[in-house]
């Protein structure tokens, strides 16, 4: 196999990569705010519900979690899995695992906030939602954005661990490739595209840092 034809197949592989970096982000992001809300309320029995959620999710690997969506049906239900169960597998259980993570970032950075701006915006006519979301998330996005950036990275990477349910992204065409032309060349490949990846990612959130100076 040249290495055009590698290139190729790794790059389609690359494409399902960045479809589970894009999902996983667009459903854990705003998850992650909702559990940190439960993880911040005054009912004990939520705070403390998703406070174990959280330390489960946390405390065991990616990996597991990611087994055990994808394999949990068939031995609970006897429900047949693979096919389009594969990829909903995926997106759950990262989405559900880095919503445990920006979750935790969120309460840190929404803590972090002075009582006074409050006090100040209900002085204003604020209600609490117009307080936290006008005044409140906004500063919050900025303090912890140096935090999510390093999480968002790490899904780059973490992307690769879908090869434990056989989902053909691209570390396990890489695998596959090297496996059946017993070359080291797709290892290399691959690691050129995810140190590409997180480049573009770095750089992107490098921008956006900068976007936002006008909070400090």
């Amino acid at each position: 196999m040249d290495f055009t034809m590698i290139l190729s197949q790794l790059s389609s592989g690359m494409v399902r990569s960045i479809g589970i970096f894009v999902l996983t982000l667009v459903f854990s992001l705003p998850l992650g705010l909702i559990i940190a809300f439960g993880r911040m309320s005054r009912f004990r029995i939520l705070s403390s519900i998703v406070k174990i959620y959280i330390s489960i999710m946390r405390g065991t690997p990616l990996m597991l979690q990611l087994m055990v969506f994808y394999f949990g049906p068939y031995y609970l239900f006897r429900m047949n899995i693979g096919g389009p169960w594969r990829f909903t597998a995926i997106i759950l259980s990262f989405s559900l695992n880095y919503a445990a993570y920006f979750a935790e970032i969120y309460r840190s950075g929404i803590e972090s906030m002075p009582v006074g701006q409050y006090e100040a915006a209900k002085l204003l006519g604020y209600s609490r939602g117009q307080t936290f979301f006008k005044i409140i998330l906004p500063q919050v996005i900025k303090r912890i954005l140096p935090s999510v950036t390093n999480e968002v990275i790490t899904l780059v990477k973490d992307t690769s661990l879908a090869f434990a349910v056989a989902y053909m992204e691209m570390f396990t065409i890489a695998k596959q490739i090297a496996a059946s032309q017993t070359t080291f060349v797709p290892f290399v490949v691959a690691a050129i595209f995810y140190y590409v990846f997180n480049l573009v990612v770095a750089v992107a959130m490098e921008f956006l840092e900068k976007k936002l100076d006008y909070y400090q």
